[in-house]
């Protein structure tokens, strides 16, 4: 009998990192991975395009457990998962990243005495202010398996006194994500649909509440885009959050009367094209930190602290005050579009087969 692994995926940025795991287990002959999406995010540019673009099938399960507040989102979870795994009970459960599905899958599961890995562990921002660091420590402290991106995830994980055996380092699996779909997007030219030449513009994502939440930093990021948008082109896929308070602050007119290109949110092979093809990022994101850092692409975060520590210290990434985003931006692309060569050890797009052997020996274990 085949051991059945529940995938759990709630958000954008979960299914980049389930996408290439999945495939990995789908191609064993013990595996069974079924994907289990929890609705955090059910917007289809949001969830459902990354669906596509990652070739999986649709999810084996869909538990719709969306929810206004971090309390709601979490509560709908825990009592959805719950009820799929009384029915269809995982040998293991899998969860990713540091969404509020990361957490309510993971308490569920250690509830109902069922082995728990989580894939990105041990990253650190060192601000608990921010709800996703609540979700990365409590998860990390329950979880059976601790599958790291880099060293200092690991170095993290020790200092909270995580015993070794459940700490593994396998490497970044965003990156197995981009690796295998490099030709597709290269191939989509997203920048060229657009009219943009290589280059010749900045990519900004911005969707962190202590940015776009309040009218007033809301309207420091979008006075620092117009004058950036005075100097260069300035491409701004909205995540839906961040357009709502656009809208709602009176903001959106005001971007587009200064040139800012506001475009829906891409698709993850139009997005990675169009990051691919620029000079520079300004975002409060965690994951774009880590491809750009990989493709050697200036990077600026509009944020006090970042989890990913490697991408400041590489050089690849700067962390910024958002007052700071149009001179920041102008002086960096002053020093010319000249990539990086930054490689972090692991990120080589070979994550997810670490990962299935991880599992596969700990399954061996297990009585």
């Amino acid at each position: 009998m085949k051991t059945r692994i529940h995938l759990v995926a709630g958000a954008r940025p979960n299914f980049m990192k389930v996408g290439p795991l999945y495939h990995a287990l789908a191609a064993t002959d013990w595996a069974e991975p079924v994907l289990v999406h929890t609705g955090q995010h059910f917007s289809p540019e949001m969830s459902d395009v990354f669906l596509r673009d990652l070739g999986l099938p649709d999810p084996a399960f869909h538990l719709r457990a969306s929810g206004k507040t971090h309390a709601e989102q979490t509560a709908a979870v825990l009592t959805a998962y719950e009820a799929l795994c009384l029915s269809d009970r995982p040998d293991w459960t899998v969860v990713v990243g540091d969404v509020n599905s990361t957490l309510a899958a993971a308490l569920v599961a250690r509830k109902l005495n069922l082995p728990v890995a989580h894939l990105e562990a041990g990253l650190r921002s060192g601000d608990r202010t921010m709800p996703e660091e609540i979700n990365r420590v409590a998860t990390d402290a329950i979880a059976d398996l601790l599958w790291t991106p880099s060293a200092d995830a690991d170095v993290n994980l020790r200092r909270e006194g995580i015993p070794e055996a459940r700490i593994e380092l396998v490497g970044n699996v965003m990156i197995d994500a981009y690796c295998q779909l490099a030709n597709h997007i290269a191939a989509v030219a997203t920048a060229r649909s657009m009219g943009l030449e290589p280059r010749s513009y900045v990519v900004v994502t911005l969707h962190r509440p202590v940015n776009v939440d309040t009218a007033a930093s809301l309207t420091t990021i979008a006075e620092q885009l117009v004058a950036l948008a005075g100097t260069t082109t300035v491409v701004f896929p909205v995540h839906p959050r961040t357009r709502n308070r656009l809208e709602e602050f009176g903001l959106w007119q005001r971007l587009v009367a200064a040139g800012v290109r506001l475009i829906e949110p891409l698709g993850y092979i139009e997005f990675m094209s169009l990051v691919t093809d620029c000079a520079l990022v300004v975002t409060d994101s965690g994951g774009i930190q880590e491809e750009t850092t990989y493709l050697g692409i200036p990077c600026l975060t509009a944020r006090e602290s970042t989890e990913r520590p490697v991408t400041v210290e590489l050089g690849s990434n700067r962390l910024i005050s958002p007052t700071a985003i149009a001179a920041e931006a102008i002086a960096t692309l002053s020093r010319g579009t000249e990539r990086m060569a930054c490689r972090v050890p692991l990120w080589d797009g070979q994550a997810s087969s670490r990962i299935v052997r991880s599992l596969r020996q700990r399954c061996s274990l297990q009585p």
